[in-house]
């Protein structure tokens, strides 16, 4: 598992990223369950996530935050990324972000990609 601790801040909410080598859907179920096991992670407000696997399946979560699990998605589809899963977790800091929370979690899968955990 690779993780992006504070990725950024915007209005009191904060970013996290993480990712791993999925296979499955029980591969992303393990992941996620590891990445709760983390107090942290696991009393953020979300956990939004999407893995693509090389059969050209699918999937998304939005954990609350509608649509976010969209954005990521679309990204690893243009990307061309299989068989990995990118959570962007979000800590709630008590301001609605509006559209501007599509553009945080760009900015995160942004900063995951460019970090080279994705081989």
């Amino acid at each position: 598992m690779h993780q992006i601790d504070n990725v950024l801040t915007d209005r009191g909410s904060k970013y996290a990223v993480s990712g791993g080598s999925v296979k499955d859907r029980k591969d992303v179920d393990a992941f996620l369950k590891t990445l709760k096991r983390s107090k942290k992670y696991a009393k953020a407000t979300h956990n939004t996530w999407a893995a693509v696997f090389n059969d050209g399946t699918a999937l998304k979560g939005d954990d609350g935050e509608s649509g976010a699990g969209m954005v990521i998605l679309r990204r690893l589809e243009r990307e061309g990324i299989t068989d990995h899963i990118i959570v962007v977790t979000r800590w709630y800091g008590g301001t609605k972000l509006g559209g501007d929370r599509f553009r945080r979690v760009q900015d995160c899968v942004r900063a995951y990609i460019g970090a080279g955990y994705i081989s």
